[in-house]
């Protein structure tokens, strides 16, 4: 009898194939999830322009003009701290990046919040006249709260290792996206094509595929710097860099010198933070609390990538006056470096304004997926029909609609803007010529 010959690779019947696996991955994740990285995408495009929002819905938050020198930090601390004579603490100054801007003044625990995950006082100094002008909490505001809804789902600190789980979903999905849009080599030419003759439903997913290809680059990276700026610590760890996540404030330097009846100025602490760095930005100062408490002053070096949440700091003993420390992120290792790219990549900031409305757009990639993605879904199980496409219905309409719009915008010129340009004008005018009368 015959010796039977079995081969080497046998393939067991109850392995799938990888593309089912990958499709049944991109469409369960999509329809659970999909409608969350809808939300966490356009609340993160809103929070871009965080400050912008905020000016918009609060111009009372604006400097009209200013004719007068700022005051210095000192004023600007006492005006302060008369508004809000019983919170005793640090504060921390913010200086404003536009000569229209307010100083704003962090207070981390008032008592109004004490309890909340994050919600410190910001309260708007003028800084040419040295007016309180607002005082808010975090979080009562829409742009905070958006803010909240992006970083935290509005669940505290559930909210936000939440979020670091489904950043790796997100990745997770877009890479599974990825695969089942792979034609090959032979075809690749066809998987940028956009057909309009075979239907709606074929150029909505036509359409899917393509924009889920073109931001699928933005979309790894986001949700890569999203997941570690939820959830720091793992990076920290892998990268020796513990402590220089966004929002750490670094180590707890302690005061070294004998209390005194001359204790070191604001001013005098800057001028002597600024002299390791002669040439950087001061961007924050925060003032000690205790005996023991340093100045922390926060300068933005002009090669640093970080453009709000610079990690240039220096630490003044309020005695002394002396450098009590030192950190200068030009002189980071590799890991540092990495960590603290992590906050302007995940914003668009490290690319300047351009980048910023690039990472603007990216961010509602994933509600223009899932509607179409969904949609498709739809169509394929029977819950919704396709019809064909009118391209000429369609241009006549966006061109009426254009016509609509334009005639809207110039109105909106004629009526609006150009009589509030002129009253700006003459407001000016007369503003100079008080001046010159003055002289």
């Amino acid at each position: 009898m015959p010796e039977t010959h079995y081969p080497l690779i046998v393939r067991p019947r109850f392995i799938l194939n990888a593309r089912k696996w990958w499709s049944l991955c991109h469409v369960y994740l999509a329809l659970s999830l999909g409608l969350i990285f809808a939300l966490i995408g356009l609340t993160g495009s809103l929070s871009i322009y965080r400050e912008e929002l905020d000016s918009l819905f609060n111009p009372h938050l604006q400097v009209d003009a200013p004719q007068t020198p700022a005051l210095s930090p000192d004023k600007i601390a006492a005006a302060v701290r008369a508004a809000h004579p019983d919170r005793h603490g640090a504060w921390t100054l913010e200086m404003p990046r536009t000569p229209d801007g307010m100083i704003t003044a962090w207070f981390e625990k008032p008592k109004e919040s004490v309890d909340a995950f994050y919600a410190p006082l910001m309260v708007s100094i003028n800084p040419y006249t040295g007016e309180v002008v607002d005082s808010r909490l975090w979080g009562q505001t829409l742009s905070t709260w958006i803010l909240d809804l992006h970083t935290q789902l509005q669940l505290d600190g559930f909210g936000r290792n939440a979020l670091a789980v489904l950043g790796g979903l997100l990745m997770l999905s877009v890479c599974s996206g990825l695969y089942l849009w792979w034609p090959g080599w032979r075809q690749l030419a066809h998987a940028f094509t956009v057909r309009h003759d075979a239907g709606v439903m074929r150029l909505m997913f036509d359409l899917h595929r393509l924009v889920g290809f073109a931001s699928a680059g933005f979309l790894i990276l986001l949700a890569f710097t999203g997941f570690h700026l939820a959830y720091p610590t793992l990076l920290e760890n892998l990268t020796a860099a513990s402590g220089m996540g966004h929002g750490d404030a670094g180590p707890n330097v302690r005061s070294t010198a004998i209390p005194n009846d001359r204790p070191v100025s604001l001013s005098e602490a800057i001028l002597v933070a600024r002299g390791p760095f002669p040439s950087s930005e001061v961007r924050r100062i925060t003032t000690p609390v205790g005996e023991l408490g340093t100045y922390r002053i926060n300068l933005r070096q002009r090669d640093e990538i970080n453009q709000h949440h610079p990690f240039t700091t220096v630490w003044v003993d309020r005695w002394s006056g002396q450098i009590r420390d030192v950190q200068n992120p030009s002189k980071f290792s590799a890991g540092q470096t990495f960590t603290t790219w992590l906050w302007p990549l995940h914003t668009g900031e490290a690319f300047g304004s351009s980048g910023r409305l690039l990472w603007f757009f990216a961010g509602l990639t994933p509600a223009l997926l899932y509607a179409s993605g969904l949609i498709h879904w739809l169509f394929r199980h029977g819950f919704v029909a396709d019809r064909e496409v009118d391209l000429k219905r369609a241009t006549e309409t966006a061109v009426a609609d254009c016509v609509k719009v334009s005639k809207f915008g110039l109105k909106l010129i004629i009526d609006v803007l150009i009589p509030a340009l002129r009253r700006a004008l003459q407001k000016l005018y007369g503003r100079v010529r008080q001046v010159k009368r003055l002289k």
